[in-house]
């Protein structure tokens, strides 16, 4: 006896799992599988259940050209049959004129189907003679086993040869609810200043209700709609003219492509913002080089961008296009096998994780389990780690600089006579131990704003689109103030040790003291400024830096006590000779001082008077203000562009039609 069980084995795909437990409250219900066959229980005529097994001969895969799927088996009765699902696009036209008798019928519940936000399937079959199958399945097994380069192409045209001449079942309404977060991740994206393109393969009236659900579109918004799909293409289509009618499509598509941009000009800033929309077919000739230019261009323009039924390779295309002539960068995130080409084609391809498979996660950069998960992604880490990799690339800048011309300076000083001033140790030490454990740590734990903070405001994401904390005049201002900390070390090094009596017995500093006693002032310079550019501490950064400036005094009295011909320059010169000067100690202080003196300055008047955005919010921040709704409203709107896409701009929308409603009615 063989044991019932409620799935025996799980489908990969959630609308195969719908269908299965449809199925199965309709009275067919499956229980086992093998490699050739399948096996059911369903009810009889009389109302009993009984088990029917089907031998399965052939699989004709989905791919994302034919979209649809069909299987061969063989009853118990020994028919033949053919059972077809796919998209209504391309299942309609297989139909046999016999086979038509709930089309019109079938087709308004799609479109009722669509516009609830539901994914449809067309069902349909065939039986099939014996001579028939036998021809097919012997061009079908010769086409599987082509080692060659269109061998997929070969399946496909076999696999047409007998997908024709279908009767009609009917149409599978699946419901693909939105995961939990979405419009509030969409939202915050939009409010970050991220244009935000759907390339999907639902219907355009599900895509249309899926962009309601998710905010990309609202009631208002003028949609222009891309669709070519007019009755007389497809007459033009169905008389078997394919030059004609693809010469037809593609003026249709110029034409509408034109009448938005007129639209599109005729806006202005108050005016409500545009939503294009696009079908597949239409899709294909407006990525052809000679459209391609002017789609783009009404698209840009546009607030919101749904392509409907579009195939992986136009999903591609698409990202290709916006990527080349933007030049923007670009991100794409899919969880399917029809997303993996657009995910390969983006600049970063973010794969979501779930019932669809892992192909999208192994083709992806990124990997995350929802699409809500974009938000932290993006406008936390996103910013977090554009500041941490700024900063750290500008801060090595200006600590190498700041070494790098106490040295040149010292050169100058002495004729270029090729006398170092720095032991050959002290060189190699530098930015192995004394001054980059501190940048390192910058460049994993700091953060100039909270988390709650960077996901309150949005904004800050623009920082990293503008790139104001890693542009030229930024780097530029790093490398000046390298510069001017290794001139306030040197003179101050070079004036203050120069004639003067350094030691006890009265003799001045020679060579190897000004090295060491420059060497400090540098280190303890180059630590202190990174202690003043960090806005986050935690123990380790406290670690890095004070420990860095320690460890030097710890290897120069360790150094300075070897063996002179191991030491040289440096032997006994921090124990005999820096250490007992009081003036080693206070020059070091004074030097630090005023080296650090101008950062110091130049920081806290931009931040009073010229505060970037992540300097407001921290404003808000130490001042206790960061729940008060009003402060923050007034931070925001310093800073806040008018959105077009989410329920904020829908808020807005309706608030500037309820002040434009009552100035009216005045």
């Amino acid at each position: 006896m063989k044991k019932l069980v409620e799935f025996p084995m799980k489908p990969n795909h959630r609308t195969r799992q719908h269908l299965w437990v449809a199925a199965k409250e309709l009275g067919f219900e499956f229980y086992e599988r093998t490699q050739t066959s399948i096996s059911l229980y369903e009810f009889d005529l009389s109302g009993k259940k009984v088990e029917r097994s089907y031998e399965l001969l052939n699989i004709l895969e989905f791919s994302s050209s034919r979209k649809r799927m069909s299987v061969i088996v063989r009853n118990e009765e020994g028919k033949l049959l053919l059972l077809c699902k796919g998209a209504d696009s391309v299942m309609f036209e297989r139909l046999a004129k016999n086979g038509q008798e709930f089309a019109e019928q079938t087709k308004e519940h799609i479109e009722e189907y669509a516009d609830a936000g539901l994914r449809t399937l067309v069902l349909a079959y065939r039986e099939i003679d014996e001579e028939e199958y036998v021809k097919f399945n012997e061009e079908f097994t010769e086409a599987k086993n082509v080692v060659s380069a269109d061998r997929e192409e070969m399946i496909e045209e076999v696999a047409e040869k007998i997908e024709r001449e279908l009767i009609l079942l009917g149409a599978t309404a699946v419901e693909d609810k939105l995961q939990n977060g979405v419009p509030e991740c969409i939202d915050k994206l939009a409010q970050a200043g991220i244009k935000i393109w759907v390339l999907t393969g639902d219907k355009m009236e599900t895509a249309i209700n899926i962009g309601f659900a998710c905010s990309l579109l609202r009631q208002g918004m003028k949609q222009v709609v891309i669709n070519s799909e007019t009755p007389e293409n497809k007459a033009l289509e169905k008389s078997g003219d394919k030059t004609a009618a693809a010469a037809a499509y593609k003026a249709s598509v110029i034409q509408q492509i034109a009448e938005g941009k007129q639209l599109l000009a005729s806006s202005n800033e108050n005016s409500e913002a545009l939503a294009l929309i696009v079908d597949g077919k239409s899709l294909t000739y407006a990525l052809e080089d000679d459209v391609k230019d002017s789609f783009l261009e009404l698209a840009i323009g546009c607030g919101s961008v749904i392509c409907c039924r579009s195939s992986p390779k136009q999903k591609a295309l698409v990202t290709r296009l916006v990527k080349t002539k933007t030049g923007s960068t670009t991100l794409a995130i899919g969880d399917g096998a029809n997303d993996v080409g657009m995910l390969q084609e983006a600049d970063i391809g973010v794969g979501i994780s779930g019932v669809e498979g892992m192909q999208a996660v192994m083709s992806s950069d990124i990997a995350i389990a929802q699409f809500r998960y974009l938000e932290r992604l993006l406008l936390l880490h996103g910013h977090w780690c554009y500041r941490r990799i700024s900063s750290m690339i500008c801060y090595f800048f200006y600590k190498n600089i700041a070494f790098g011309f106490t040295i040149f300076f010292f050169e100058i000083y002495a004729s270029f006579s090729g006398q170092a001033v720095y032991n050959d140790w002290f060189l190699s030490l530098y930015n192995v131990f004394f001054t980059s454990l501190p940048v390192i740590a910058l460049g994993v734990f700091d953060q100039d704003v909270s988390s709650r903070l960077c996901l309150k405001f949005p904004l800050l994401y623009q920082e990293g689109i503008q790139n104001v904390l890693f542009s030229w005049l930024r780097i530029v201002a790093w490398a000046f103030n390298g510069v001017l900390s290794a001139t306030i070390i040197f003179f101050f090094c070079i004036r203050a040790m120069q004639h003067q009596a350094f030691r006890k017995g009265g003799e001045v500093a020679g060579l190897e003291v000004l090295g060491a006693t420059m060497y400090t002032c540098v280190v303890w310079v180059v630590n202190c400024q990174m202690a003043l550019s960090i806005t986050y501490f935690t123990y380790i950064q406290h670690l890095f830096i004070w420990g860095g400036i320690i460890l030097w005094y710890i290897f120069l009295m360790a150094y300075g006590a070897m063996d002179p011909n191991i030491s040289t320059t440096a032997y006994k010169v921090f124990i005999e000779a820096c250490a007992p000067a009081g003036s080693y100690w206070l020059l070091t202080l004074l030097v630090l001082v005023t080296s650090l003196l101008p950062y110091f300055a130049y920081s806290a008047i931009k931040f009073r008077f010229f505060p970037m955005y992540h300097e407001m919010i921290q404003w808000i921040r130490s001042d206790g203000q960061s729940d008060d709704p009003v402060y923050c409203q007034m931070v925001r709107q310093r800073s806040l562009r008018h959105t077009t896409v989410g329920y904020t701009a829908r808020f807005e929308a309706k608030s500037r039609s309820s002040k434009e409603g009552g100035e009216g009615h005045r």
